[in-house]
């Protein structure tokens, strides 16, 4: 089966860290759950992973196309 891709951008200084650091730069995420309106994400690195308001409402992170 085909994962699931979601891609990403950092909002926060924080997050902004973790994509640099943790997540190589790299926009691309693999959907691992979902679960009441947010989904469970892992980085391409596969060195971090974080959840995300599934209405793109999250403080941290943007969805993008």
């Amino acid at each position: 089966m085909k994962p699931e891709l979601i891609f990403v951008s950092p909002k926060t200084s924080e997050a902004k860290e973790v994509f640099q650091h943790d997540m190589d730069l790299l926009h691309t995420c693999k959907v691992k759950e979902h679960k009441n309106g947010m989904l469970k994400l892992s980085s391409i690195s596969g060195r971090f992973e974080f959840w995300i308001d599934e209405n793109n409402e999250d403080k941290n992170w943007k969805m993008i196309k």
